[in-house]
């Protein structure tokens, strides 16, 4: 038989053990022509993305790829936007629930897991069909001493944690710059030596550093000028308030989920720039 004779029905694998609607859906996350890139440090995750205008008459201000799921997980969504918004509103739902349920906010893994299980739930019945999108959760772990985490969730139902990661089109670049960046130790090093120092690298990096490392991924994966128009930004955490006569309101809110506005983003072009 032929292969179109086995893409026609999710649930149906190939004689070589493939399911091809779920192949598809990761294919979808590459034609939204986006990138999207995160980078984790001490006390701060990143996520940087592209922002494209299809029509000069859409209003910038209602097209985003990041959102925010509670105060503190924020996530960045590639591929088709309407199942990007709907894998949103679900994440909102979970999180709200469990906080009802259980009394405190749910963290960042269980989030990943939670929804990780639903997208696996969708490569098994016939009635749905996957999500074609690939999303990465970005937020503070309470459990783990506000601990800055990155879950990478695919169509499939596949997620693990990341020091650094990316996704949609230029996802391999990306993960081969990231990875040059971590890899700043000797060769000769053991396997196990190695990952420690990678790790210990990603807890030094400051709020700064993970931001200039995500934008600069971008700019030199895409081999293009960056505009702040064209460039979205979400961060959480950050440098805890030590004064004590501070405003623990206020110092938490300076350390929830947020996007960058185009001035913070035009001091970080200039900051690489300045570099180059």
């Amino acid at each position: 038989m032929s292969r179109s004779s086995y893409d026609r029905h999710l649930t149906i694998f190939s004689p070589e053990g493939r399911l091809y609607q779920v192949e598809y859906a990761f294919k979808a996350i590459s034609g939204a022509g986006i990138t999207a890139v995160a980078v984790r440090g001490r006390d701060t995750v990143v996520v940087a993305t592209q922002k494209k205008l299809p029509d000069k008459l859409i209003d910038a201000s209602t097209v985003t790829h990041i959102f925010m799921i509670t105060p503190q997980i924020g996530c960045v969504v590639t591929g088709r936007t309407p199942d990007a918004r709907a894998q949103v509103q679900r994440a909102r739902s979970e999180a709200a629930e469990f906080q009802y349920k259980y009394g405190y906010p749910i963290t960042p893994d269980l989030l990943a897991k939670r929804l990780a299980n639903i997208n696996q739930v969708y490569t098994q019945k016939a009635a749905m069909r996957p999500l074609g999108i690939a999303m990465i959760l970005i937020g503070l772990d309470d459990e783990q001493g506000q601990e800055p985490q990155i879950f990478k969730l695919d169509p499939a139902g596949h997620y693990v944690g990341y020091r650094a990661t990316a996704s949609g089109t230029k996802q391999t670049e990306a993960i081969s710059f990231l990875e040059k960046q971590f890899k700043r130790v000797p060769t000769a090093m053991a396997p196990d030596a190695a990952l420690a120092e990678a790790e210990n690298m990603a807890r030094e990096l400051s709020r700064e550093d993970v931001l200039d490392m995500a934008v600069n991924t971008l700019h030199t994966v895409l081999a293009q000028e960056l505009k702040p128009s064209e460039v979205e930004i979400g961060i959480v955490g950050g440098p805890a308030v030590r004064d004590p006569s501070a405003d623990p309101r206020e110092a938490e809110a300076q350390r929830r989920f947020r996007t960058l506005g185009e001035a913070d983003i035009v001091q970080i072009l200039e900051r690489l720039a300045e570099r180059d």
